[in-house]
């Protein structure tokens, strides 16, 4: 699924043409349909007060950044094969977790990047605290993170399987 080392993101071969795809749409058709709208809502009259161009605006900036994230991402982009089925926590896995031994309470989530997620699966990074302590560990695997406000938080690894999409 996806890895990031450095400024290395790794994806699959789908992720990659669906960014990619996204990108083109946003930069060629996407663009074009912004230009209208804008335009369109220019001739409406006085700018101070016309919220269809304020907000066509606005919506031009957001799809500017996106390119340019999406640019960013695809760039550096490895694309490869989804992790073998190996029980080892690596990117491209759904690892299944316990923190501080409830057994009773698991949690679930993609360790990876959220541009592979097409789900509704909650997503961790490789580089997160949680992502650092189990990268490359075993079920049965415990650990101990810091978390952002400085306590830790004991962690198990249950199960990791590949994600499939």
């Amino acid at each position: 699924m996806t890895q990031t080392s450095a400024s290395v993101t790794w994806l699959t071969q789908e992720a990659y043409d669906r960014l990619k795809a996204e990108l083109e749409h946003l930069s060629g058709p996407g663009r074009a349909e912004l230009a209208v709208k804008i335009e369109e809502a220019r001739q409406e009259g006085d700018l101070k007060e016309n919220a269809g161009y304020h907000a066509a605006k606005e919506e031009q900036g957001k799809q500017e950044l996106r390119i340019r994230q999406l640019i960013g991402l695809l760039q550096d982009a490895k694309v490869g094969e989804a992790p073998a089925d190996d029980g080892i926590v690596e990117p491209g896995m759904v690892v299944t977790v316990v923190f501080d031994g409830d057994q009773d309470d698991p949690t679930t989530f993609l360790l990876g990047s959220r541009e592979d997620a097409v789900t509704d699966i909650e997503v961790y990074s490789p580089q997160s605290p949680l992502g650092k302590a189990i990268n490359g560990k075993k079920a049965g695997y415990r650990a101990t993170y810091a978390l952002p406000n400085g306590k830790s938080m004991d962690v198990e690894v249950i199960k990791a399987k590949p994600y499939k999409g």
